[in-house]
């Protein structure tokens, strides 16, 4: 925007436009942001790298069961040149490792089928196709390999191509690599069917969900879990239709997420992710002078406070101190304020009061956060 461009600007703009500059960028910190978004520090301020003064460093461990042991004793006295046979006792002064990978190529098997004419009636008879020579000519090995570095280490189908290359020799198409892979599904589609299952009869549930992009198309990624269950499941819409159709009737007693519309309305009770809350106040912490959030801050961390020892409280003590931050949070919400953040912050906040302080109920069950979630999600979209 140059200096023309300003000149036309009202005076009701040029001072939204000077309040947008003095306010601070959202970083991670302050917001639902990722870490990898956030401007880098000046290296100055940055801390420096290696161990810090006074940390006891660590070396690996040596192996128990080597496969093999190579000693070397010496043969001569290096005082007076006398020999050393090898009946002299010896004891063990130290031992060094070398570790290597052992040489690794494909094991490739020809099925040759053979062709034979009987000596009695002159018939061809031709051998049967063996089991080995039907269907992928991959065996399961290579599925099992293809599919760790395809999901767990997240390989484009490129750099799978190049992997297998450069590691094995293969050469593989990137659509047998696409068929390869479809198949190795099918050997989880018992477990899968477990986890939802699993899933349908928890009492508590977590929830959330990123953008991804699908062959070429803009898509969503979820993940559902519970104590004994993870499920992901990829769609294209970030739709509640998501929720109902994994869940398929099954409402748990408590449901775990951010505050997203879509992720409401799924359980008996809503605990809300108080992370993403705290963020949200940080921000409006940093931008502004009014201590409405700076007392909300104050709040959050009390609660924080809570949950690290809350399975060492009484069921009566949680409930006592349940209600106590309840009138501390309404005395807050109830606070008159100038600032437009402020307001809009309170509001947020009274829209979801009743989903702050629900995992007080459930000591050591419900989590007062939703970082369980974005954390099985972080893999997946990397």
């Amino acid at each position: 925007m140059g200096r023309i461009d300003l000149e036309r600007l009202s005076r009701e703009e040029l001072i939204e436009l000077v309040l947008r500059l003095q306010r601070p960028d959202k970083t991670s910190r302050t917001s639902s942001k990722p870490p990898a978004t956030d401007r880098k520090e000046r290296r100055e301020q940055s801390k420096p790298g290696g161990a810090k003064p006074g940390h006891e460093g660590h070396s690996r461990a040596i192996s128990d069961d080597p496969d093999a042991v190579v000693e070397h004793r010496p043969d001569r006295c290096l005082c007076c040149s006398g020999a050393l046979h090898g009946a002299l006792p010896a004891e063990i002064v130290s031992v060094s490792e070398r570790i290597e990978l052992p040489e690794v190529a494909p094991i490739i098997t020809h099925h040759r089928r053979l062709v034979v004419q009987c000596p009695t009636c002159g018939t061809r008879v031709v051998a049967p196709v063996p089991e080995a020579a039907r269907g992928t000519p991959f065996g399961p090995r290579l599925h099992a390999v293809a599919t760790y570095l395809k999901t767990f280490q997240a390989l484009s189908y490129e750099r799978l191509q190049a992997a297998l290359s450069n590691l094995f020799g293969l050469t593989l198409s990137q659509g047998g690599l696409m068929n390869l892979l479809q198949r190795a599904q099918r050997r989880f589609r018992s477990g899968r069917e477990a986890a939802v299952s699993a899933l349908r009869r928890a009492p508590v549930v977590a929830s959330d969900e990123t953008g991804v992009r699908i062959e070429g198309s803009n898509a969503y990624h979820w993940v559902f879990h519970a104590a004994d269950a993870v499920v992901h499941s990829a769609s294209p819409t970030r739709g509640a239709i998501v929720v109902r159709k994994m869940m398929d009737g099954h409402r748990p007693a408590v449901w775990i997420s951010d505050r997203y519309t879509a992720q409401q309305g799924h359980a008996a009770a809503h605990q809300t992710c108080l992370a993403h809350l705290a963020r949200d106040v940080a921000y409006v912490v940093e931008v502004s002078d009014d201590p409405v959030p700076w007392r909300l801050q104050l709040w959050l961390h009390s609660v924080f406070t809570l949950a690290e020892r809350i399975t060492d409280l009484a069921t009566s003590t949680l409930a006592a101190k349940r209600r106590s931050l309840d009138r501390q949070l309404g005395a807050i919400l109830a606070t008159p304020s100038g600032c437009d953040l402020t307001r809009a912050l309170q509001a947020k906040i009274r829209r979801a009061r009743d989903q702050l302080l629900v995992f007080l109920a459930h000591p050591g069950s419900v989590e007062p956060t939703n970082n369980g979630s974005e954390r099985l999600l972080r893999p997946a979209v990397i």
